[in-house]
């Protein structure tokens, strides 16, 4: 055992050796720090990264010094050992990281000049947002991120917020207790219909009385200041990176604009689908609040990566979410995520995603990555008309439909977690 531990950090000593080598350009025994920060962010490993604080906190501390020796190299690696050493040996999930996200690059431009589609109108503060805007973030399980358009801004993630406060739901009370109360099945009718199922539940947590139901299961024992709280805390938790915010603005215009979510609950509460105890209005200005939360891109990729993780955050390396709950939140994603598109996008993406009326759609490429996209403009189904088209240049591209795998040698598509070259930077 003890001799095994001296082989493996002696393997790490070479493969760190060699990649110092590979950036020692001057020949003088020293690399630039900046062109070690501009192999970090090649692939995918970015600033605000919190596994890099010690890293970047180090960097700051040189007091602007631009060369280190060796010795120093290794010390400045020292706190994010394992994540460097994939880095360096190009053993992250996806190797060639530059070369993918010039790819999707394409896809985005190309995509960007669909103007198709109508921004939500019936929410009043909706309509005010523009229908120019596009964003674009990806997160690995390793944590490689990438981003364009206006992935910096915050955006109404409306139905998306379905999908946390589903796992919440699970978490807390158990898959038994959830389901008595709510179904498993596309309703075959529209998010908003008045109707329930043959044992008088909501069809499934994604259409609004689905998600009114959900909602009443998440920490009812909470005053409604501190259940909204709760709520934001796990958003971040979940997310690890970026600060959700709330728009009051928003939640006024869902409010006011309401009539049929509250017929949807009353209508409930009229046939005992709720738990005991359930306070009808409190459960409803809750879900008005939690669909009123604004994220960018950049963090709902980053929750998205979560579940593709099994619940696990690449980011922050801390259990979310148990394995189970993800399971079935991702199940129902798959089947009912995508309003009455559902059936045909995981028939053509074959992956599991959430879309919101804000222009949002959250997209879960299970062991591999989460995407998130905005553009508002949608169309007759509520699903962003951009995003649909990304998704299918996507799956044309790269191998990530659920089923690609029984005809990949004959459909001629990239996996992007394989190097195209057996070229390595290791001793090994």
């Amino acid at each position: 055992m003890h001799n095994h531990k001296k082989s493996k950090n002696k393997s790490r000593q070479n493969s760190t050796a060699l990649f110092f080598q590979n950036l020692n350009k001057n020949g003088h025994d020293r690399i630039i720090i900046k062109d070690l920060i501009n192999y970090m962010n090649e692939n995918g490993l970015i600033k605000d990264d919190p596994r890099l604080d010690s890293f970047f906190l180090k960097i700051n501390q040189m007091n602007g010094i631009n060369e280190i020796t060796f010795e120093e190299f290794d010390k400045l690696l020292n706190e994010s050992k394992a994540l460097f050493e994939k880095m360096l040996r190009e053993q992250l999930i996806i190797p060639e990281f530059k070369k993918f996200t010039h790819q999707i690059q394409k896809i985005y431009s190309q995509v960007k000049l669909n103007k198709d589609g109508v921004v939500a109108n019936y929410i009043p503060q909706l309509k005010k947002v523009s229908p120019e805007s596009f964003a674009l973030s990806i997160c690995t399980l390793d944590g490689q991120r990438f981003s364009l358009g206006d992935h910096d801004k915050p955006f109404s993630l409306q139905s998306i917020s379905k999908t946390l406060n589903y796992c919440l739901a699970l978490e807390e009370n158990g898959e038994a207790f959830v389901h008595r109360h709510v179904g498993r099945e596309p309703s075959g009718h529209g998010f908003d219909e008045i109707t329930l199922d043959n044992y008088k539940r909501p069809h499934n947590p994604f259409v609004n009385a689905g998600a009114i139901m959900t909602n009443s299961m998440v920490r009812p024992d909470l005053e409604p200041a501190e259940r909204f709280d709760f709520v934001m805390k796990m958003w971040k938790k979940a997310s690890g990176i970026g600060e959700p915010t709330f728009n009051n603005s928003v939640y006024l215009s869902e409010r006011n604009t309401a009539d049929r979510n509250f017929a949807l609950a009353y209508f409930m509460k009229e046939n005992n689908s709720f738990p005991e105890n359930t306070e009808i209005l409190e459960t409803l200005e809750f879900y008005f609040r939690c669909c009123s939360v604004e994220q960018t891109t950049e963090s709902m990729a980053a929750f998205a990566a979560t579940l593709a993780n099994a619940g696990h955050s690449p980011l922050t390396e801390q259990q979310v979410f148990q394995p189970s709950t993800v399971k079935n939140c991702l199940s129902l994603m798959a089947s009912c995520g995508m309003y009455d598109f559902s059936g045909e996008f995981f028939f053509s993406i074959g992956l599991p995603a959430k879309s919101g009326v804000g222009g949002g759609l959250l997209i879960v490429i299970p062991n591999l990555m989460g995407v998130c996209l905005w553009s508002p403009p949608l169309d007759s189904l509520g699903n962003p008309v951009r995003g649909i088209e990304f998704c299918k240049h996507l799956v044309n591209k790269f191998n990530f439909h659920h089923f690609d795998s029984l005809t990949l040698r004959h459909a001629g598509k990239v996996d992007p977690r394989v190097k195209s070259s057996t070229k390595v930077r290791s001793s090994e």
